[in-house]
């Protein structure tokens, strides 16, 4: 299959590499330095090059900010009967684009980065495939995940955001918090390493990624969640009420029991 990947950052280049064995793959990127990192692909920086390529399926590795832009500057250049795809985290306006686009179209999300998944072992891993994507796009992303181990869902889109506010908007909050009160320490502690080294890695990620993932419509009442609690448990603290810090403790201990034994 002929594969055009857009943007050779981080995950545009984990992709070009998983396919470019099994398949015919061009990468495209506005700009040609970052195109040094892809290799065994055939390297594109200017949009027209693409009507020769003639690709029969598009996978849009921009950056959130910009994976409608990517489209729009392809599109010209694309057969009719290309299927255009994205793998964002974030999946506001997309459904809408693409049922305008007059491509057959797929999404889906692996769930995980690069900054702190082990890219040579995935299988604790998961992807989500979107329900409304095109047949043919589905089983493509499908087969490709779970060739890498990966454990694929379906979900529509709405239910793609609401999975998405659950598992990454509580994550990036607390870890937010937890960084915007630390002082350096002389002698930190294992637990106070291991928060830092999750808070660094998450703000090396882009900015506007971060921004649209804790702007997700169904963030806030996430988030609303850490606040209640958090309230509840400085009672508790304040209180020194033992009872109640045993019965917190216990509730918490339930939430994160391993439900699969």
């Amino acid at each position: 299959m002929k594969i055009l990947i857009l943007g050779a950052g981080k995950m545009g280049s984990f992709f070009a590499d998983v396919l470019s064995f099994d398949h015919d793959v061009a990468v495209f990127d506005t700009d040609p330095k970052r195109l040094r990192f892809v290799y065994n692909v055939v390297r594109m920086s200017n949009p027209a090059e693409i009507k020769d390529f003639d690709p029969e399926i598009v996978i849009n590795a921009a950056t959130v900010k910009y994976t409608i832009d990517a489209f729009e500057m392809v599109l010209p250049y694309l057969d009719a009967s290309c299927i255009i795809s994205d793998i964002a985290s974030v999946k506001t306006g997309l459904k809408e684009y693409y049922e305008k686009s007059g491509h057959p179209y797929a999404s889906s999300h692996p769930m995980f980065g690069p900054t702190f998944a082990n890219l040579s072992d995935l299988s604790t891993q998961s992807a989500i495939v979107i329900s409304e994507s095109n047949h043919w796009g589905k089983i493509f992303f499908k087969d490709l995940y779970k060739s890498l181990g990966l454990k694929v869902f379906d979900y529509s889109f709405e239910e793609h955001d609401e999975t998405i506010a659950y598992s990454l908007s509580i994550p990036f909050a607390s870890t937010l918090v937890f960084a915007s009160v630390m002082k350096h320490q002389e002698a930190p502690g294992t637990t106070f390493k291991r928060h830092m080294e999750i808070a660094k890695g998450l703000l090396s990620e882009d900015d506007f990624l971060l921004t649209e993932i804790l702007f997700n419509p169904h963030s806030p009442s996430q988030i609303e969640g850490i606040r209640k609690e958090l309230k509840s448990l400085l009672e508790i603290i304040e209180k020194k009420d033992s009872k109640e810090m045993l019965n917190f403790l216990t509730k918490v201990r339930g939430n994160i029991a391993d439900k699969s034994n």
